[in-house]
């Protein structure tokens, strides 16, 4: 079960097909967390960077939770104690990021089209 693309920024792009993968993987998914032990390895090798430029805890932690869960290697990004704060630009922090060869990327931004402006999306949009 995959996606037809390759980066999901939003759900316009979805094809039926997908929004129903997602729905068989979230029940997939419910199943695990009646397990005592509530991690499987589907994630296992992958880093993911969670980046976020707003504050949110319950998002950054659920985030977090569902891919240690799912066996990733978890990198927390807060804008407020990076360089961010001394006026470095979105696009700078995402190079940045990209430089360290991480395998995915959640990002949070109040700009709602903030992720379209990472590099090498397949949905981006100019």
């Amino acid at each position: 079960m995959s996606l037809s693309v390759k980066h999901l920024l939003g759900i316009r792009d979805l094809k039926r097909q997908d929004i129903e993968t997602i729905f068989q993987t979230a029940d997939q998914f419910k199943e695990v967390l009646q397990r005592p032990i509530k991690k499987v390895p589907t994630l296992r090798d992958t880093t993911i960077v969670n980046v976020f430029f707003e504050n949110s805890t319950r998002t950054r932690i659920s985030f977090e939770l569902a891919e240690k869960r799912l066996g990733a290697d978890v990198v927390n990004f807060s804008a407020s104690g990076s360089s961010v704060s001394k006026g470095e630009t979105l696009i700078d922090t995402v190079n940045n990021i990209l430089s360290m060869k991480v395998d995915m990327v959640v990002m949070r931004h109040s700009a709602s089209g903030a992720p379209h402006f990472w590099p090498n999306t397949s949905t981006y949009r100019s």
